[in-house]
C-alpha cells in the first residue's frame, strides 16, 4: 500500500478539476471567530497542512496576510503552486503535518481540510500547538458524502461499497466525534456544520469518483468493470444530463492541546 504522502500522486488532475470546494458559510465563521477585525490583518498568518492541490488553500488567502500552504506530495503541491503561484500572501511549504517547518508561535490559525485523518494525530497535535500563537485556534474540515436521501445516492454507495475494499475500510475508519473529541481534550471545540453539493454530467462524475485514492485508474485491475458500472447507475439516475452529489461539511473549530 502507498504511504499517505503519496497517494494521490496519479490523481491530480481528476483532483484539480472534481473535488469539491467548501461553504462559503464555513469560511465566514473562521474569518469571525478565528481572525476577527478587518481582514487581511497585517502580520496574519494561516497555516493549511496537508493543502494538496490548493482548493480550501484559495478560500484562506483572503483571510490572512499570509498562507502558508504546506504540504508533502510533489505533485499535488506543484499543482496549488500553478494554481496559486501569482497570489498575494500564498507560500508553498514542502513539509509534513508532524514537522512543518515553520517558526515557533507563527501563525494564528491552522486548517487541515479533508486532510487530518492522514496525519499522526498525537505528532501533529504537539506540531499545531508550536507553530500557534497563543490564542491560536486549529480548524478541521471535511465534505462527508452524504450516502442516501436520493435512489442516486443510494446506488453511487452500493457501487463503490461492491467494487472497492478498500473504500469499505475507509468508511469504517471515518475520523468519529470521539477521535476529534481527543484530539482536542482538555481544550474546547465547537462542531459547525453547512450542506455542500455537486453537480455533474457523466465525465464529471467519472472525474470526481476516480479522484479518490482508493478508485482504479485506468489500466488498474477493475478499471473498466466499474466505470461501466458508473455509466449505468448515472444513466438510470440523470435528469437534465446532471446527477447530484451531497455532502454535509463539518467545521470542527478549537483550541491546541498543550502538553
Amino acid at each position: 500500500m502507498l504511504p499517505s504522502t503519496e497517494r494521490f500522486s496519479d490523481r491530480v488532475d481528476n483532483y484539480v478539476r472534481y473535488r469539491p470546494s467548501y461553504p462559503t458559510a464555513l469560511i465566514d465563521v473562521l474569518r469571525e471567530r478565528a481572525l476577527p477585525g478587518p481582514a487581511p490583518r497585517t502580520g496574519s498568518a494561516i497555516a493549511d497542512i496537508g493543502s494538496g492541490t490548493g482548493i480550501f488553500t484559495t478560500l484562506l488567502l483572503p483571510l490572512a496576510a499570509r498562507v502558508y500552504a504546506v504540504e508533502p506530495n510533489a505533485e499535488m503541491r506543484a499543482a496549488a503552486e500553478q494554481r496559486l503561484s501569482g497570489a498575494s500572501g500564498f507560500v508553498s511549504v514542502a513539509a509534513t503535518a508532524e514537522a512543518t517547518t515553520l517558526p515557533d508561535a507563527s501563525v494564528d490559525l491552522v486548517t487541515a481540510a479533508q486532510a487530518f485523518h492522514w496525519f499522526d494525530p498525537i505528532a501533529c497535535r504537539r506540531e499545531f500547538a508550536r507553530i500557534l500563537k497563543p490564542g491560536g485556534r486549529i480548524a478541521l474540515i471535511w465534505n462527508q458524502r452524504i450516502v442516501g436521501g436520493t435512489p442516486f445516492l443510494v446506488d453511487y454507495e452500493k457501487l463503490l461499497l461492491q467494487h472497492i475494499a478498500e473504500h469499505r475500510k475507509t468508511r469504517q475508519s471515518d475520523f468519529s466525534p470521539a477521535h476529534i473529541a481527543a484530539f482536542f481534550e482538555p481544550a474546547y471545540f465547537e462542531t459547525i456544520e453547512a450542506p455542500n453539493e455537486q453537480h455533474f454530467d457523466l465525465p464529471g462524475l467519472i472525474g470526481r469518483t476516480l479522484s479518490s485514492s482508493y478508485a482504479p485508474n485506468p489500466g488498474q485491475p477493475g478499471h473498466d468493470v466499474f466505470v461501466a458500472e458508473l455509466q449505468r447507475i448515472f444513466q438510470q439516475h440523470a435528469r437534465d444530463d446532471r446527477v447530484t452529489l451531497r455532502y454535509q461539511t463539518r467545521l470542527y473549530l478549537g483550541a491546541p492541546h498543550h502538553a
